[in-house]
């Protein structure tokens, strides 16, 4: 079997995995702006059952943006000055505590609902806010943000770059500021984004702890595919997408800028000019 053989059928497998991917998405799409699903598109195209989400489930869409910002918010306070101290003292201590800030990655999202539960649940106002949300929300995204910013810390020693601003006289405070958070703000801005989508997109442990006047967007399309007609459904998980894939792509594009940055490709040198021959 020839190289070129061997390069088709890889092409063509790769072809019809993307399609079996990206068909049911194409399909879904088109269903939320067809009149009617059953009829196909002869039946005319429509913005009318994205309207009726709106109308529906307004209020779950606004919900879930105000908890990924809070949550964004909390994960940034907590988890950058976690980063910078776990990489300013390496250690076993420090290996410790990162292997146990990621357990909730670890454990389902379900258990760790019932663990918030059992644990804040007798407090009523607080179980029936969407606060409640929110606290399981920063659990999960948190190790997410302490691993993007540690691991731009750790890559551009920062220690060295501290020691060297503190033997110039600059006190803690002005080396957080000129030295630290610009060296980190790669791993701050891809952990953002990292956050804020999973915050948006997290489903498990939302619909463990919600209550009928805190669904999310996840919880408000669930429901909509168990009690509302197909379209609405197909609509309200276009505007999942509108919402959703911005942050995906922009994570990406963090993602390469951040690959670029840790390894520079190599200016080459300027040619010497060729000398002429005189005359």
């Amino acid at each position: 079997m020839g190289r070129t053989t061997v390069r088709l059928i890889q092409y063509a497998l790769t072809l019809l995995v993307g399609l079996f991917m990206v068909v049911p998405v194409v399909m879904s799409i088109l269903a939320g702006v067809t009149q009617n699903f059953f009829v196909g598109l002869k039946s005319g195209l429509t913005l009318h059952w994205v309207g009726e989400v709106w109308r529906l489930y307004s209020e779950t869409i606004a919900l879930s943006m105000l908890i990924a910002i809070c949550c964004v918010a909390l994960t940034l306070a907590i988890g950058v000055p976690c980063a910078y101290v776990l990489a300013k003292r390496p250690g076993r201590i420090a290996r410790a505590v990162e292997e146990v800030l990621t357990l909730p990655v670890a454990i389902p999202g379900l258990a760790l609902a019932l663990a918030l539960i059992i644990t804040w649940g007798g407090f009523r106002d607080f179980r029936t806010s969407w606060a409640f949300i929110l606290v399981g929300h920063v659990l999960y995204t948190l190790p997410f943000m302490t691993r993007s910013v540690l691991s731009v810390l750790a890559a551009s020693e920062m220690r060295d770059l501290e020691e060297g601003a503190a033997s110039l006289g600059a006190g803690f405070w002005t080396r957080l500021v000129t030295v630290v958070l610009p060296n980190a703000k790669g791993g701050i801005l891809a952990g953002a984004l990292m956050v804020l989508t999973l915050s948006v997109g997290e489903f498990n442990l939302t619909w463990m702890l919600h209550t009928p006047e805190t669904k999310t967007l996840p919880v408000g399309l669930a429901d909509s595919y168990a009690s509302m007609r197909l379209e609405i459904a197909s609509a309200y998980t276009l505007v999942f997408f509108v919402m959703i894939v911005p942050l995906l792509v922009a994570m990406q594009a963090m993602s390469r800028t951040r690959r670029r940055a840790a390894h520079p490709e190599e200016e080459p040198l300027p040619c010497a000019p060729t000398p002429q021959p005189s005359n």
